[in-house]
């Protein structure tokens, strides 16, 4: 075989080679983020989780309401006192998603997965998948109208030490989002717009790495001013973790029916959910004779 004949194939190989080296030096610039993550919890406070996590729920969140706002949060504190469930309960009790931000609450372990285009968020719990996208696109012109329980999030990636790896992933998310949209349990509004816009700075704690943080800003029209908080979530030990599948539909008890709340009792009858609640409207069923 003649010199010219091997050149070819000599040439193909060794640009094989290059752009094999090249990925991989690309795919090194990014964070190891891999591993179970579970939601930073900050022992003592009352209650169920909080979006921020150093400050009990509801009215404990302070949060910088409208005075609007803030009337739709009492009433429904007031609603759940007498056994409703409040402005944005009566979403889940039917099991659908909370969405953003309640999502990043992490009710289940979170997996963090990072590609150069995108890194998707499994958040656990019986929430969509988030993908953000790291492929330098802009935001669309044409970005569907429909609305969406994690919304449409684009970021880029910093290397802010300048070590040659990415350390920080900056985040913007909007919408429309699919509501009514809570920040917590108790029913703390975020505005029924759906109209939200959050920022978010996601990375490893320097002095302790198991720690991840997630600053997040709310920017939306039920807020007097844009509203910040750090979210931790630590990272499980176990190389090995285990990861339950949490489907709500399998166990959920509550029974939703036109505007109300009901719910299903051991034996299998329904009940009300709180004291003095008529019963659901019966008219396509036939009534027996008392």
């Amino acid at each position: 075989m003649t010199f010219r004949n091997l050149f070819g194939p000599l040439l193909v190989a060794t640009l094989a080679i290059c752009a094999g080296d090249a990925g991989a030096t690309d795919e090194a610039r990014y964070p190891d983020w891999s591993g179970q993550w579970e939601r930073f919890v900050v022992r003592g406070l009352p209650g169920q989780p909080s979006f921020d996590q150093t400050k009990p729920w509801g009215r404990g969140q302070e949060a910088p309401l409208t005075p609007e706002y803030q009337k739709i949060f009492e009433d429904s504190l007031a609603d759940q006192a007498d056994g409703g469930q409040g402005n944005f309960f009566d979403h889940a009790v039917r099991c659908m998603p909370g969405g953003m931000p309640l999502m990043t609450i992490a009710f289940g372990a979170m997996e963090f997965i990072v590609t150069p285009e995108t890194t998707y968020i499994a958040p656990g719990g019986g929430e969509p998948l988030r993908r953000i996208y790291t492929d330098g696109r802009d935001w669309p012109t044409d970005l569907d109208p429909a609305p969406t329980y994690a919304g449409y999030s684009i970021g880029r990636w910093i290397d802010d030490d300048g070590d040659g790896v990415y350390d920080v992933l900056e985040v913007e998310t909007r919408g429309p989002f699919k509501g009514p949209r809570a920040y917590d349990a108790t029913g703390l509004p975020l505005h029924f717009d759906n109209q939200s816009i959050f920022k978010e700075r996601i990375f490893r704690d320097k002095d302790d790495p198991k720690i991840l943080h997630d600053v997040i800003t709310t920017i939306d029209h039920a807020l007097t001013r844009p509203w910040t908080v750090d979210k931790k979530y630590v990272r499980d030990a176990d190389p090995r973790a285990d990861w339950p599948e949490s489907i709500c539909p399998e166990y959920n008890a509550q029974i939703f029916i036109g505007k109300d709340n009901y719910y299903l009792s051991a034996d299998g009858f329904l009940m009300p959910a709180k004291k003095g609640q008529a019963p659901p409207d019966l008219r396509y069923f036939k009534q027996s004779l008392r």
